[in-house]
């Protein structure tokens, strides 16, 4: 058993099926079964960021390959946010897929322009800022023989906090790119998600406060677009966008929010406390 399909590639396992919400599979001396609890939720809400970025593309999640499924929102991209650019390039690795796709789409060719080394960890997880800037100090460099006098069509997955974004393009234009427009496969992350994910509050958020064309110019980019909900939907094959959870783009949360939280994570202003 294990939380992605990949780790079954790896050890040779065959799939047999995903367990669903609310099932309780159990292996002992007796064998394997399964027990489902018998209480009928209102709707699955199945985390929408795992097909954007946390889970591996080589993994197919709901019987859908990640790896495809985040193709597809290269592509969707495309189609609502062209760009003129004389390349596409990626921030490796998590955007690859969907810059792939995004190339296909626009006819443009696809190139590295950015070189990853494969040993530091995700940057938006680490507690503190001064740790994320290091960390991408060291996490990328970029090509000057790829991006020197090129328009850059520079696409990621996401942007959470902006701190990443910022220091790439930075980087990009240093080595010489005279254009750099973002494309980003995914909705503007506007909310936190108190569900298990490390997003302290919606003030880290710099798309809680701002709109598009201000988060492009605080980025240093040329141009910013975000594929937009409805596109991400139909990427994941479920244009209605019925089994998954949007929250952290919409605001709208599958559970009720704890009032202690909704006070710590949700407001955009710092709370103040008045005495009495």
């Amino acid at each position: 058993m294990a939380s992605e399909t990949c780790a079954l590639d790896v050890v040779g396992a065959t799939f047999i099926c995903e367990i669903e919400p609310g099932e309780i599979v159990t292996v002992d001396a007796s064998g394997m079964r399964s027990t489902k609890i018998q209480r009928t939720a209102a709707h699955r809400a199945m985390c929408s960021f795992e097909f954007i970025y946390f889970a591996r593309p080589d993994s197919v999640m709901m019987g859908k390959s990640l790896y495809e499924s985040r193709r597809q929102m290269g592509r969707e991209l495309a189609r609502e946010a062209p760009a003129d650019g004389d390349i596409v390039i990626t921030l490796p690795d998590s955007g690859t897929p969907a810059a792939i796709g995004y190339a296909e789409q626009a006819g443009l060719p696809f190139a590295e322009g950015m070189i990853k080394s494969r040993y530091i960890t995700r940057t938006f997880i680490q507690p503190t800022q001064r740790l994320r800037e290091a960390g991408i100090r060291l996490k990328f460099n970029p090509m000057r023989h790829v991006l020197e006098g090129r328009r850059v069509v520079l696409v990621d997955d996401s942007i959470v906090r902006g701190t990443t974004s910022r220091r790439i393009i930075d980087e990009l234009r240093r080595a010489g790119a005279s254009e750099v427009h973002m494309r980003i496969a995914s909705p503007p992350i506007a909310w936190p998600c108190f569900m298990g994910i490390d997003i302290a509050s919606r003030r880290e958020l710099i798309a809680a406060g701002h709109t598009e064309r201000e988060i492009g110019a605080m980025l240093g980019a040329d141009s910013l677009r975000y594929l937009s909900l409805a596109g991400l939907r139909r990427a994941m094959g479920q244009p209605d966008g019925n089994g998954f959870c949007y929250a952290c783009f919409t605001g709208s949360y599958p559970v009720d929010v704890p009032a202690q939280l909704e006070m710590d994570k949700l407001a955009l202003e710092i709370p103040v406390a008045v005495s009495s």
